[in-house]
């Protein structure tokens, strides 16, 4: 594919199942996706790896606050959740991979960038939070989580169950991009932005500060891509391609389509919001430029989905864009 891509893997990809949520369970999940990506480096791709972490972000915040609650031990603010889990997934990742490319004697070295994210305090979302976190409940139980916590917002998560949610605001510049591209052309795979990043607000003479957020991961992946000139944006997800009319008789699976036909699906409703719809917006973000790609798949066909054989592939009609999607784009009916 030429150039950097950018190969965003979701937090809730890491957690198998409900009782798998232990940090070795997670180690194993990070050990099958890396396998994967190291099919794309074998390809001969340079690829940045960001990742979610909404289940793993709750879980740090819970059992911080229970630490509080049982032995009055200082409760970690939710902004140093979100680093120490960029932390712990990236050096997770990090260790995935470089044993990966020691076994298959592929001559590749990994570098984890703690990533700062800009964002806005202004951002309406710190009034109106949307970003699940943490485990799922039954409403029964989203309930009692509620009376024994007053000021945690509980709201339904794609109906899949119930869970809390923290402000999500929009990101709005990679601080540390200028480093993660030095580390690409340096011939590192990086690994950066983990958990959508570490949320910061600048102030008047041009400092940082953290604030309390979890940014989307997606929308970070996709700034991400745009500031560092990357080909290609790959989003993992839990189905080898974006459905239309999923669950239903008439259900189809995009194989390539143009980001016209793209936002046409969106404006009739195909894409739910929580699930599908952020992945849609992000990557439309990055396709503003034209020439470039996006690809959404599930992380076990990702060495299939650079040469397209799986995967959706959304393309620009624009420079080198509107030749491929002539070529051979269609929609397969299931």
């Amino acid at each position: 594919m030429g150039k950097f891509v950018v190969v965003a893997i979701g937090g809730n990809s890491l957690v198998k199942d409900h009782g798998r949520e232990s940090v070795q369970d997670q180690y194993e999940a990070v050990c099958e996706i890396a396998a994967n990506i190291a099919d794309m480096v074998q390809e001969g791709v340079d690829v940045v790896v960001t990742h979610g972490n909404g289940p793993q972000v709750g879980f740090a915040l819970r059992r911080s606050e229970l630490a509080h609650e049982a032995a009055g031990m200082d409760a970690v603010p939710l902004v140093n959740c979100v680093a120490d889990t960029q932390g712990g997934i990236g050096y997770q990742i990090q260790q995935a991979l470089t044993n990966e490319f020691i076994r298959r004697n592929i001559d590749k070295k990994v570098a984890t960038v703690v990533t700062q994210v800009e964002v806005s305090g202004d951002d309406p979302n710190f009034r109106h939070p949307t970003k699940p976190v943490g485990s799922f409940f039954t409403l029964e139980q989203a309930e009692e989580m509620k009376r024994e916590n007053p000021d945690w917002i509980m709201a339904e998560d794609a109906g899949r169950g119930y869970r809390r949610v923290v402000p999500s605001p929009q990101p709005i510049d990679i601080v540390e991009k200028d480093v993660i591209k030095s580390l690409l052309e340096s011939g590192y795979v990086v690994i950066a932005v983990g958990g959508g990043g570490i949320p910061v607000v600048k102030t008047e003479r041009q400092t940082y500060n953290g604030i309390d957020a979890v940014i989307d991961k997606d929308f970070a992946t996709s700034l991400l891509a745009g500031q560092i000139d990357a080909e290609a944006l790959i989003i993992t997800t839990g189905v080898p391609q974006v459905f239309i009319h999923y669950g239903k008789p008439n259900q189809q699976a995009l194989e390539e389509i143009t980001v016209e036909e793209t936002r046409t699906f969106m404006e009739e409703g195909h894409f739910p919001a929580g699930s599908m719809l952020p992945k849609i917006e992000a990557s439309l973000r990055f396709l503003e430029k034209p020439g470039r790609r996006v690809i959404i798949t599930n992380p076990e066909h990702l060495g299939d989905a650079i040469r397209n054989k799986a995967g959706t592939h959304i393309v620009n009609q624009g420079k080198g864009g509107k030749e491929q999607v002539e070529a051979g784009r269609h929609v397969t009916g299931l």
